[in-house]
């Protein structure tokens, strides 16, 4: 028998509620561990778990005990001694105390300390992605190969909202997973654009915060392929994302599928498109990233989020709306209708002091161009504008 599964023999009654199907050990303990991080973790909180056990039968165990033997109805008269007395009480004192410090600084102290120093230890890595959080996506870039993109939640709306049953990866699928090899030692390099996201894959044994201006490093070496879903687990928004781990060879061959996506994509970052081309695009793009505050329906929240419907009043605080005139998007209550170049200035740049993030360096050009066409063309706005990408990578320019 495993050192973990001997621990976790420990556990007793704990043991036998974890002890059916794959699934329902999910839902009482830990996802199956596929790194060896997340082996390491998995044995130290099955011995916590052991140790916690034990220590609770043998003190439960204690007090019944002295509940029982030491009732009013045997012993009438209460004890007078205020302090140890002789050889025997004085080691019931301090040997218990010994075995907790021996306890927590080495029998938890000593593996928990060696994780962490394991999780930090990223040399001699073989690739590195960087990873990048923002409300609310994910955006993955692998530098040795030239790969950048971003992921976004691609739960249906209707899912969302209650008006459709929830799929069982209900919040955790996105269009555009991170795709890793296995059996390769990874570095993953996390960061943040905005507030602080934590990036969280069970089955890898790796929680590690996102933190504004500060790099985290960490790392992963995924000993089978498969589907391991993760997600932000940080009060930051509603972003999501899950992983993939590939075999070497279908990994060289994804990256130079995605290789000819983005140079396809680049291609059209130059090209001019039509007002029914950059709507369907730009309805889907609005779906992925602007739908979590200014709703599907383009109504916002009132105080919050400004609606993109048009004709519709937003109140708000005065300084938020002082910010919005300032951009010249607050008109009657139409947010999106003001002059384009502002239209794009908001989108590229976000506006300071609100929840309006800047998706400049999130989304390309012809993203950015189909939603701003979109959103000047939908809900209830019939401006007739088309946004060509070269006028995002003008504006981008200072232009």
């Amino acid at each position: 028998m495993s050192r973990r599964k001997q621990l976790a023999a420990l556990a007793g009654a704990l043991g036998a509620l974890a002890s059916g199907s794959a699934r329902a050990r999910e839902f009482f303990n830990f996802q199956d561990p596929v790194t060896p991080i997340a082996h390491e973790v998995l044995f130290i909180h099955d011995l916590f778990l052991a140790i916690i056990v034990t220590i609770f039968v043998l003190v439960f165990g204690l007090l019944m005990y002295s509940l029982v033997a030491h009732r009013r109805s045997r012993h009438p008269d209460p004890a007078t001694f205020v302090k140890p007395a002789g050889p025997k009480q004085w080691a019931w004192t301090i040997v218990p105390f010994l075995v907790l410090v021996f306890i927590d600084y080495v029998i938890l102290g000593v593996p928990a300390f060696h994780s962490i120093l394991a999780m930090a230890d990223t040399a001699h890595s073989q690739m590195s992605v960087k990873i990048t959080g923002s409300q609310w996506k994910w955006q993955y870039a692998y530098p040795g190969y030239g790969i950048k993109y971003t992921s976004a939640l691609s739960t249906p709306q209707d899912e969302i909202d209650g008006q459709a049953p929830k799929d069982k990866h209900f919040l955790l699928e996105v269009d555009h997973p991170l795709v890793l090899p296995t059996h390769e030692k990874i570095r993953l390099v996390i960061a943040s654009r905005d507030v602080i996201h934590s990036f969280w894959v069970p089955a890898f044994g790796i929680k590690q915060d996102a933190v504004p201006g500060y790099l985290r490093y960490t790392w992963v070496d995924i000993e089978k392929p498969g589907v391991y879903r993760g997600q932000c687990a940080e009060l930051c928004g509603v972003g999501h994302a899950f992983m993939i781990a590939k075999p070497k060879p279908e990994f060289e061959r994804w990256v130079a599928r995605e290789r000819l996506a983005e140079a396809a994509e680049a291609k059209a970052q130059s090209g001019t498109f039509t007002l029914a081309q950059l709507r369907a695009r730009g309805k889907t793009g609005f779906a992925a990233n602007c739908a979590a505050c200014h709703q599907a329906s383009g109504l916002g929240v009132a105080g919050t989020f400004p609606p993109i419907a048009g004709g519709h009043p937003f109140s708000a605080s005065a300084a938020m709306l002082a910010q919005l005139r300032e951009r010249g998007f607050y008109e009657d209550g139409r947010i999106v209708v003001g002059p384009v170049e502002h239209h794009i200035d908001i989108v590229l740049h976000g506006i300071p002091g609100t929840a309006m993030a800047a998706f400049g360096p999130q989304l390309d050009d012809a993203t950015i161009a189909a939603i701003i066409t979109y959103e000047r063309n939908a809900f209830g706005n019939h401006t007739g504008d088309v946004i060509q990408p070269a006028e995002i990578r003008a504006a981008r320019a200072g232009h």
